[in-house]
């Protein structure tokens, strides 16, 4: 009676079975949104597909997983190819994601607009820090590939516009899976080279085509080169993240060789220009040297030398009678003064100085013996005054009365109270003391 039961390993193999034998669920295409995405640290991603009413768990291998060029978050709208089976050990049905997009956005754009948008929140693409083109370079580097139109165009405008300057090819593939890692090899080899400008870039294509200058690599290396960058990717409307880093972007190959050396016409209508204008200022400047030699020639100290100098003369005449003059006066004082000096009583007698010094000397002693005795007396008439008043309070001057001083343990007696029979007390008197005892 039990071989009509199976076990739940059999009913899920069956329809794994029934899954896998169908054809319409081999390859099939679904839209909805990511919910509960995962990375895997060994590059698997498992995630859940759904839409308004419906979900379905979704796992998409690393071989896969690897080849997508934008990062999936929950909440995004995407696109997925793959078939539907059964996880045996959980029994649920899932789909096996083999590619997917971004609903309604190719794969490349979302990965080319992420990355723009990181580059330039890191300040990749600040303006401030490009390096400027220099005018006349003496050696350009460009890095192309060794045919096609690119670099035709690039040595054939160059050799047109600037003849002098001298170029310099790094051979590079722009396509294909190994065409960002060349480019960057080259950036780098460049670097070692006397360069003054690098082209980088190539011809049009589709965005395929071009997607090695949407690299994040080749982005850091332009970033990084020390050596000013001019991007020539694709034609006019074109734009990938190398132009967007570059220190400069062309639109076209030819627009690059254009920007990155002058046009030598252009450089013989400036130094005409420059001739022009040297030879106006050096003229201008020979006239005007000429009207100032003129004026200068027309001065009196030009036609009448001799009178200038006499003219000196005559004034060095007046100031070294004049200074004569100073000093004689200036002798004659001095000498007033010293003749009044030497008659002076000081110089003549001497002594008479001496005897005016001594009889000050003896007043002034005499004040002062005088006003010290005052002073003395004074004060000794001061101490008198307070001796006397010490005297009216002292308590030696009441007991000389007739009045003592009891105490008892060193504590005067002020009351009857204060004693009690036995006590011993000590009387102090004028002239000693009596120790007693109250009875």
């Amino acid at each position: 009676m039990n071989d009509k039961y199976i076990t739940i390993t059999q009913l899920t193999r069956y329809l794994k079975y029934k899954f896998d034998q169908d054809s319409n669920l081999q390859e099939i295409f679904i839209k909805g949104e990511i919910s509960n995405f995962k990375a895997h640290t060994r590059g698997h991603f498992y995630f859940t597909l759904k839409d308004e009413n419906s979900r379905i768990n979704a796992v998409m291998f690393s071989t896969a997983a690897s080849k997508i060029k934008f990062s999936p978050v929950d909440g995004m709208k995407v696109l997925v190819t793959g078939k539907i089976s059964v996880y045996e050990v959980t029994g649920g049905y899932q789909i096996y994601v083999s590619n997917m997009l971004e609903d309604g956005v190719g794969n490349l754009y979302v990965a080319f607009e992420q990355l723009k948008k990181k580059l330039e929140q890191e300040g990749l693409f600040n303006l401030s820090i490009k390096k400027k083109i220099p005018r006349i370079p003496k050696t350009i580097g460009i890095i192309t590939a060794p045919t096609g139109a690119a670099i035709r165009d690039i040595l054939s405008t160059i050799k047109r516009r600037w003849p002098l300057a001298k170029t310099i090819l790094f051979p590079s593939l722009v396509q294909g899976a190994e065409a960002a890692s060349d480019i960057v090899k080259n950036i780098q080899r460049a670097s070692g080279y006397p360069i003054d400008v690098l082209i980088v870039g190539r011809g049009g294509g589709s965005i395929e085509d071009m997607w090695c200058f949407n690299e994040e690599i080749v982005a850091r290396a332009i970033f990084n080169c020390k050596i000013p960058i001019i991007s020539a990717v694709g034609h006019e409307i074109d734009f990938t993240i190398a132009d967007f880093v570059a220190d400069l972007r062309a639109p076209t190959p030819t627009g690059a060789a254009e920007l990155a050396v002058p046009n030598k016409e252009d450089v013989k209508n400036y130094l005409y220009q420059l001739m022009s204008r040297l030879t106006k200022a050096i003229i201008h400047k020979i006239e005007v040297g000429r009207k100032e030699l003129s004026q200068w020639k027309d001065r009196y100290c030009f036609k009448n030398p001799m009178s200038i100098y006499q003219e000196k003369e005559q004034s060095l005449d007046f100031f070294l009678d004049k200074m004569e003059q100073v000093i004689k006066k200036l002798l004659e004082k001095n000498q007033s003064r010293l003749d009044h000096l030497a008659t002076n009583y000081i110089f003549t007698h001497p002594g008479i100085l001496y005897q005016k010094q001594t009889e000050k000397y003896h007043i002034i002693t005499k004040s002062l013996v005088g006003n010290y005795q005052i002073l003395i007396k004074d004060k000794e008439q001061a101490l008198s005054r307070h001796l006397g008043k010490l005297e009216a309070v002292s308590p030696v001057a009441t007991m000389k009365r007739g009045y003592s001083i009891t105490k008892k343990k060193n504590k005067i007696i002020k009351s009857i109270k204060d004693v009690k029979p036995k006590d011993k007390l000590i009387i102090q008197l004028v002239d000693g003391i009596i120790e007693s005892e109250v009875i």
